[in-house]
C-alpha cells in the first residue's frame, strides 16, 4: 500500500482566494481536519510576489492596473511569477512524517524529480534543476517552492502549458542582472511551454493532471483518492481571504521600503537567492538598529522566521549584528534552502555601514 493522498481540483479562481486556500489547507491539515492532499488550481491573469518581496520592485503595478491583471502575495518565498489560465498549478500538503525527507532541500529534490518524471510521460525530457525548477533543455517548464510549517509541509509548482511570455515580461519587473546571469536578452528565453514543445499534440488538462499524478504515484509511492474540497477548508479560505490574505494591506505589506531618505540598504545575491536589507539607525552616532526589513526571493521555512529575525535585531547595536544572527539561527528550527546565516549577516552588516553589497 502506498501513502494515501486526497486529490482536489479547485479550478479557475481569483488569485488572492487561491492563496487564502493555500493557507487554509495548511491550517486544516495541522488540525487533522483533512488528510494529506494534492491540489490542482488555476488563475486568471495574476502577478504573484513572494512572501518577502518588495511589491513595487517586482511588479509593474501600473501595467497590471491598466490590463486588469490581479496582484497577490504568496505565503511561500521565492521570486515573483505571472500566472494565467495557460498554466496549471499543483500543490502537496502533508504531514512531515508522511515522507522521510531529512530537510527542505531533499524534499524539493524528491518532489520535483517525481513531478518531472510524470511530465516526461507527455513526451518531453523534463528534469529537476536545483534549487527549485523543472526544465527541458535548460529552459524552465515548471517553477516550484515550499516550506515546512510545524509538522506540515506545503509544496507547490506551476506547469507552463500555453502562455505568451510577453505577458509575463510586461507584468513583472525582471531584474537585468538576473537576465545577464543566464546570458539572456529577455525572460522569455528562459522559459518554455508545453505548447512550444508539443505543438498541436498538446493534451487537455485531464491528461496533464494524470501525468503529474502518475509521477507522484510511481516515485513517491502515493495512492490517489479523488474528492471534492471540504466545507471546512472552503469556509476557512473565505475567512482568511476576507481577514488578511485578500486585503490590500497584506499584498502591500512590503512596498517601496527605501522611499524615505534615511533608509540604508544593501543587496546580496547568493546561491540560495537574493537578499536585501533595509535599516534605520538611531542614537547620537547611529550605532543602534531602530527598524529593519529583510526582503528577497529566498526560501525560508516557515516564512515567519524572517519576521522573528527582524524582531530580534531591533534595538541591538550595529556591532552585535553578526553575533545576534548567529545566535538566532542556532536557536531556531528554521530550514533554509541554499541560504545561511552568513548571507544575512553579510547584507545586514553592509547595509549598516552604508555601502552596497556584492
Amino acid at each position: 500500500m502506498g501513502r494515501a493522498f486526497r486529490v482536489i481540483d479547485t479550478g479557475l479562481r481569483d488569485g488572492r482566494w487561491n492563496i487564502a486556500f493555500d493557507q487554509a489547507l495548511i491550517e486544516a491539515r495541522q488540525a487533522n481536519d483533512i488528510p494529506d492532499t494534492i491540489r490542482f488550481l488555476r488563475f486568471p491573469p495574476t502577478a504573484l510576489v513572494g512572501r518577502h518581496q518588495d511589491l513595487s520592485k517586482e511588479v509593474d503595478l501600473e501595467h497590471c492596473r491598466a490590463n486588469d491583471i490581479g496582484v497577490a502575495r504568496r505565503i511561500t518565498g521565492g521570486g515573483a511569477i505571472y500566472f494565467d489560465p495557460g498554466q496549471l498549478g499543483w500543490e502537496l500538503v502533508f504531514q512531515r512524517g508522511t515522507f522521510a525527507f531529512p530537510d527542505l532541500g531533499a524534499a524539493a529534490r524528491s518532489i520535483c524529480e517525481a513531478a518531472a518524471a510524470g511530465i516526461s510521460e507527455l513526451g518531453v525530457d523534463a528534469r529537476y534543476r536545483p534549487r527549485n525548477d523543472i526544465e527541458v533543455d535548460g529552459r524552465k517548464l515548471c517553477g516550484t517552492g515550499g516550506f515546512y510549517d510545524g509538522d506540515v509541509m506545503f509544496y507547490q509548482g506551476t506547469l507552463l502549458i500555453d502562455m505568451n511570455p510577453a505577458d509575463m515580461i510586461a507584468a513583472l519587473n525582471v531584474p537585468e542582472a538576473k537576465l545577464a546571469k543566464r546570458n539572456l536578452d529577455d525572460a522569455g528565453q528562459r522559459i518554455v511551454t508545453l505548447r512550444e514543445l508539443l505543438g498541436d499534440d498538446l493534451p487537455d488538462l485531464t491528461v496533464l493532471q494524470a501525468a503529474i499524478l502518475s509521477g507522484f504515484r510511481d516515485h513517491l509511492n502515493v495512492d490517489i483518492n479523488f474528492l471534492e474540497p471540504s466545507i471546512v477548508e472552503l469556509s476557512l479560505a473565505d475567512q482568511l481571504h476576507d481577514d488578511e490574505i485578500g486585503t490590500q494591506a497584506f499584498v502591500e505589506a512590503i512596498n517601496a521600503p527605501d522611499s524615505d531618505g534615511d533608509v540604508l540598504s544593501a543587496n546580496h545575491a547568493g546561491p540560495g537567492g537574493t537578499v536585501t536589507a533595509y535599516l534605520r539607525l538611531e542614537g547620537p552616532t547611529d550605532a543602534r538598529i531602530r527598524e529593519v526589513l529583510i526582503t528577497g526571493d529566498f526560501f525560508v521555512a516557515p516564512p515567519r522566521t524572517i519576521f522573528d529575525l527582524e524582531s530580534r535585531l531591533r534595538g541591538i547595536a550595529v556591532t552585535e549584528i553578526a553575533d545576534t544572527v548567529d545566535a538566532f539561527f542556532t536557536e531556531c528550527t528554521a530550514e533554509v534552502l541554499s541560504l545561511g546565516a552568513d548571507d544575512f549577516k553579510h547584507v545586514l552588516t553592509v547595509a549598516a555601514a552604508g555601502r552596497a553589497a556584492d
